[in-house]
């Protein structure tokens, strides 16, 4: 019964939101949308953020061009971030496990599809199965996500659609799971040829094909996540043989992700779509671990990937279309829970009595001359990647934080400086009343979105390891 009505609800939705969009919107004034997500980068990876060490002149443009956003906060680790993109949910609403998406849940491409959008994504899936079939207690796991074809899109060509041993290269020889609405489903693998060249294309290719409508592409980019091997602008690039891996690829790799969208912008001119389309660029989590960038004030800084440190959370977030967008820069906070309500205005889509989705949009911080009093108070961090396979050394965070504080569920507090990336513990007794008053206000919050969603059984998941094995003791520290 459960079942049903999970199935229903989804149905439902997807059902009121296309009466609404086919009610109250012009197709004329809907732009174009693409929705740009590279894999493991923080914002020490761009200039304009002040990152030193990668040229990344294309993005730089991007952001002098267009709206550049300082505390756009993602989740720690790549699926919580994608789930809650795809479903404008906090984790703690949808969460099964790792590199899976409830295939009852209501998605973007759902939504703009239902307000009459054409829709397609190109890159990185890895939503339907994560766990490797020996892994203890993945059977229970494997294939249970949805299909990317299930997931609101009419086209897709992307990276990792099936099982995680089937998944082949992201980059150089690139494996794909491709098919359409009208075309049969195929793996199909590109010899010589490098992943993010022809998801490229492929955007183009599909706007080209679909100028009678307003499109939504959604473009999760491979790069650059390792493996760190060369790219095609790296002497050592070879695809008929089988690279070397080495972190000291990851430059070139930060540097080709700004080559793409580069090559992106330029196509999107060359033919005339670049007017009508609104393009976003942001960061699924934070730089690898592995990865030591310079940064400005004569800082190193170590990525922070999977972590609740600022290094795993603090990313890059840029709006771009000289067209229609003057360039500013905003402090204002935004999460990912807060992309999908936006996308959603941009598409002329009426969603102020929709409590499930739980972000603010900040379309109004794209307008020129515009007041727009929707504004966070703080950001609202769920996190907890478990179960799934490599997942063992990561535990539940729960957390909110502000401009200048952040505060954990069992009262630790930081300071965020005025440093981008920077946070200081404060010991009780250091405490001031400052100190004392963030502390309340980030408690509430996390409070207030800790609590159940109408129709929701459960404020949050039960705690399990890796394997998916409940554990009966909550650690002190999350």
């Amino acid at each position: 019964m459960h079942f049903f009505m999970i199935r229903c609800f989804r149905l439902i939705t997807i059902v009121l939101c296309l009466c609404s969009a086919v009610a109250n919107v012009d197709a004329r004034d809907q732009p174009n949308i693409i929705l740009i997500l590279a894999d493991d980068i923080g914002i020490e990876g761009l200039r304009c953020y002040g990152g030193l060490t990668y040229q990344t002149p294309h993005l730089d443009r991007m952001a002098a061009e267009g709206v550049r956003f300082t505390h756009a906060y993602s989740q720690p680790l790549c699926t919580p971030s994608r789930v809650e993109l795809m479903t404008g949910q906090y984790n703690h609403r949808n969460w099964r496990c790792f590199g899976i998406l409830d295939p009852d849940a209501v998605t973007i491409g759902h939504r703009l599809r239902a307000s009459g959008y054409a829709t397609a994504i190109f890159g990185k899936w890895q939503l339907q199965s994560y766990d490797p079939p020996d892994f203890p207690g993945g059977d229970a796991r494997r294939g249970t996500g949805m299909h990317v074809g299930d997931a609101g899109f009419d086209q897709w060509a992307v990276f990792h659609g099936r099982h995680t041993e089937d998944k082949g290269s992201r980059y150089a020889n690139p494996i794909m799971l491709e098919g359409s609405k009208s075309q049969p489903e195929q793996l199909r693998r590109y010899p010589g040829r490098y992943g993010e060249d022809i998801w490229v294309e492929k955007i183009i290719d599909f706007l080209n094909k679909t100028r009678d409508q307003p499109s939504f592409v959604y473009y999760p980019m491979a790069l650059p996540h390792n493996p760190f091997v060369p790219t095609p602008r790296s002497p050592e690039y070879d695809p008929t043989s089988n690279p070397t891996e080495d972190v000291r690829f990851a430059k070139d790799m930060i540097e080709y992700m700004d080559v793409v969208v580069g090559r992106l912008l330029s196509e999107l001119q060359e033919r005339q779509l670049a007017e009508d389309t609104i393009v976003v660029f942001t960061g699924d989590n934070g730089t690898n671990v592995n990865v030591t960038s310079k940064f400005t004030g004569n800082r190193t800084i170590i990525g922070g990937k999977a972590s609740p440190l600022q290094t795993g959370i603090h990313v890059p977030l840029i709006v771009w279309n000289p067209a229609k967008i003057e360039p500013r820069v905003t402090n204002r906070l935004v999460d990912f829970t807060d992309i999908l309500p936006t996308l959603l205005e941009w598409a002329g889509s009426d969603t102020t009595n929709e409590p499930q989705l739980e972000g603010v949009s900040f379309a109004g911080q794209c307008q020129p001359n515009q007041f727009d009093s929707r504004e966070r108070d703080a950001v609202f961090v769920w996190y907890d990647p478990r179960p799934g396979w490599d997942k063992q050394r990561f535990g539940r965070h729960v957390f909110a934080l502000n401009h200048t504080h952040k505060c954990f569920r069992d009262g630790r507090l930081f300071r965020l400086t005025e440093r981008p990336l920077e946070e200081v513990a404060i010991a009780s007794l250091e405490m001031t009343s400052e100190d004392q008053e963030n502390r309340i206000e980030l408690m509430q919050t996390i409070q207030d979105a800790m609590r159940p969603l109408p129709g929701q059984a459960t404020a949050e998941p039960p705690l399990v390891d890796a394997f998916g094995t409940p554990i009966t003791m909550q650690s002190p520290r999350q």
